[in-house]
């Protein structure tokens, strides 16, 4: 087995030609605007009480907390469908589970009054919210102080026009895996069985990293080989017509020829993660290799403060399924830099 630790996560390579230009990301909140896109609306009856929020500068978590505290429950019958960037403006759907009291009082959460959110509307529904229960979500992303020579502003523009007609690489953020990657590493070595990891919630981060890190391994692969955009003998499709890509767990390979061949080698690599994610009670799952942004369109502006006739900032707006990242489309645009403002155990967005 491969026991070698995974201390620092790989530069996985681009479809596109780098651009060579840059840019700053999320200088303010309203710079990072994601709207979720629900699998559905509240039917007005029911014992959940559905809550339309737009958070400010907080995380999904904080938030839940809050919703709980405000409403005499435990935070366990709170509920959502995907965790939003904290250093972002986003609007999502929140559940909380609050049958009717004996005269049939509902509590107007609209009410409540808090400087990072605030409940746009409330209205009852059948069940909960549970992870994944989104159609996906809208961004509008603005890239500030956008710099490069004209070279590198044609390769944007041509990079652009790439990607909303063939989309990009569908490769987990870095928000999967922890800061600097560490949870790839925590992974290998709970799966090594190195350190024992008795909090269910971390087992399953952890796992996510893992499984994640191994299907964006035959993502790269694919493209240095240079079979982006490429379907190979023995892919297995989506029901969109993409070829997939492996989330590890046990059962049998559904792929064959060149494609299981392909996979095969990336699951040897990677020994330990593999066999140790069957032996974890995964089961296989399949995941599209390549990510379509929806209604993409873009524009150039200039900054209010800036002398001179070249725009320097770029807005974007697009949505995306559920389970894809927007990095996935900016990292093939430019590089972008944040503000330095990680904080320990900070909860990510995950898509």
């Amino acid at each position: 087995m491969n026991d070698t630790p995974y201390t620092t996560l790989p530069l996985w390579p681009n479809a596109y030609p780098a651009s060579g230009a840059s840019a700053t990301l999320k200088r303010l909140n309203e710079d990072f605007t994601v709207t979720e896109l629900p699998l559905q609306l509240p039917s007005g009856e029911g014992e959940h009480i559905w809550l339309d929020i737009e958070k400010n500068g907080a995380n999904t978590a904080f938030v839940a907390q809050q919703l709980a505290e405000a409403a005499g429950v435990q935070e366990r019958d709170v509920g959502y469908a995907g965790l939003k960037d904290r250093y972002a403006i986003t609007r999502q759907w929140f559940s909380i589970y609050l049958p009717s009291g004996k005269a049939g009082e509902t509590p107007d959460l609209t009410q409540i009054q808090h400087p990072e959110f605030k409940v746009l509307g409330q209205s009852r529904h059948v069940k909960k919210l549970r992870p994944g229960d989104l159609q996906g979500n809208r961004f509008r992303i603005v890239l500030r102080d956008v710099t490069g020579d004209p070279d590198a502003m044609k390769a944007i523009e041509a990079n652009l026009q790439a990607i909303a007609s063939h989309g990009v690489p569908n490769y987990f953020g870095a928000q999967r895996f922890g800061f600097d990657g560490g949870n790839v590493e925590q992974g290998r070595a709970m799966l090594a069985r190195e350190i024992r990891v008795r909090n269910p919630k971390k087992k399953g981060i952890y796992l996510s990293a893992v499984r994640s890190f191994v299907f964006n391994e035959v993502l790269a692969l694919r493209i240095q080989q240079g079979l982006w955009g490429q379907t190979l003998p023995g892919d297995v499709m989506d029901e969109a017509g993409r070829p997939t890509g492996p989330l590890w767990g046990r059962g049998r390979v559904v792929t064959t020829d060149q494609a299981q061949a392909l996979e095969n080698g990336v699951a040897e690599r990677h020994a330990t993660l593999c066999d140790g994610m069957e032996h974890a009670g995964l089961d296989q799952e399949r995941r599209a290799l390549v990510a379509s942004p929806v209604d993409m369109a873009w524009a150039w502006q200039k900054a209010d403060h800036q002398a001179g006739d070249q725009a320097d900032q770029l807005v974007l707006t697009f949505s995306l399924p559920a389970g894809n990242y927007a990095t996935s489309v900016l990292n093939e645009i430019l590089r972008t830099t944040e503000p330095d403002r990680h904080t320990e155990n900070e909860p990510a967005a995950v898509e």
